[in-house]
């Protein structure tokens, strides 16, 4: 079965970096995980943007902090939801002078929306659509779109204004043998949001579905899409 990467993009999945390619194509039946570790080079947020931030960071969604040089990880795992989804994480965490930073989220693909939807944060209380393109350096590059807020009876649309776009470019760099990434937030009425950008190495590790951390997984689930 193609990865959820794979079905988003379609025939431009070629066009990915084969490193790239290997990072997001596999699916839960390959039984694997890519973890990663590195450094940001640089993390930085807005400070009018400190009360929003303060309330994402106790559902792991963006934070109130920023540096240089700040050691990071991400950990991708691969899995079949409650609900028979395939399901990709990707848990960030960024080691900060006495804090450690979380920045969650796990993707599907929908059929029903013909692409990718992300859930961010720990209960999935915020679905975003995302855009897919392969980048001319064999990069992949992933963009947000329209975002939804489920909570219990709660469903509204999350209008643009009150939240960011999110621009992330992940590529592989031959010359320094490593993967760079660089993710952007950007209020399309107060501007940047939220920034980080750095390197890694990331590699496959064997994971049956038993052996999935506890904490890869939301603490809810969400059936709305």
């Amino acid at each position: 079965m193609a990865s959820i990467y794979e079905q988003a993009l379609g025939a431009e999945f070629r066009k990915l970096h084969p490193r790239i390619q290997e990072r997001f194509g596999f699916g839960s039946r390959d039984r694997v995980a890519s973890i990663g570790h590195g450094t940001m080079e640089q993390v930085w947020y807005a400070k009018w943007a400190v009360a929003p931030l303060l309330l994402g960071a106790t559902r792991h969604i963006m934070f109130p902090q920023g540096g240089r040089d700040i050691p990071f990880n991400i950990r991708n795992y691969a899995y079949v939801d409650s609900f028979g989804r395939e399901t990709v994480t990707w848990l960030r965490a960024f080691r900060f002078p006495g804090a450690i930073r979380k920045f969650d989220a796990t993707m599907i693909y929908s059929e029903k929306r013909s692409r990718i939807v992300d859930y961010l944060g720990s209960k999935q209380h915020l679905a975003v659509d995302l855009e897919l393109s392969a980048e001319p350096n064999g990069g992949l590059r992933i963009r947000s779109s329209d975002q939804r807020f489920y909570e219990r009876w709660l469903r509204f649309p999350f209008p643009r204004t009150l939240t960011g776009t999110a621009d992330v470019c992940e590529w592989y760099d031959d010359e320094a043998g490593c993967f760079q990434i660089r993710v952007q937030v950007v209020n399309p009425m107060a501007g940047p949001v939220f920034r980080y950008s750095g390197t890694f190495q990331a590699a496959f590790v064997s994971v049956a579905p038993h052996d999935i951390p506890l904490d890869a997984k939301p603490l809810r689930e969400e059936a709305r899409e």
